[in-house]
């Protein structure tokens, strides 16, 4: 069954919507909330987890704790049409891309990058742009989150281990 086609009522939404706002809420909490016993809830997490309507449950944390100090949203223009899955498939390669989609407009791709400083973003940069495919690449450094608790401001990942001095 997919999402699409998996029954999904009110209460569903409320549950969903609770969850989202803390996963860590107790069944019997959000039972409490949307008049459901914690046994009822549980079944319907449960089927919103087989149906893929609920894909999993993480912890957002704050990215400098992380060692993510840097961050960009890079634009990447291909040469003639690569194909998105061929685009997963590199950018599934580099460990700082946390995000990545095929958009509308001028650019083939936009990627949410985060980096340890900027010259780790350069070196990804440069990791990015040595695809035979990829034409060129547009970056926007991110400076501050106008919504700090959007998930995008949040980190999933911890930055990878500095380079060895001279290596």
């Amino acid at each position: 069954m997919t999402p699409t086609s998996a029954p999904f009522d009110d209460l569903d939404r409320k549950i969903v919507t609770a969850l989202m706002a803390n996963a860590r809420t107790s069944f019997a909490e959000i039972g409490a909330a949307v008049g459901l016993s914690a046994t009822a809830v549980k079944r319907r997490v449960d089927r919103m987890r087989e149906t893929g309507v609920i894909t999993g449950f993480s912890a957002t944390v704050e990215p400098a704790a992380l060692g993510w100090r840097t961050e960009a949203y890079v634009e990447v223009y291909c040469e003639g049409a690569a194909p998105p899955r061929r685009l997963a498939e590199v950018m599934r390669n580099h460990p700082e891309i946390t995000a990545a989609m095929t958009v509308t407009g001028g650019a083939d791709a936009l990627l949410h990058v985060r980096a340890r400083d900027v010259e780790h973003f350069e070196e990804v940069l440069e990791r990015i742009r040595v695809e035979p495919f990829i034409r060129k690449t547009i970056s926007y450094m991110v400076l501050s989150h106008l919504l700090p608790e959007s998930p995008e401001a949040g980190a999933t990942q911890p930055a990878p281990p500095a380079p060895e001095p001279g290596a």
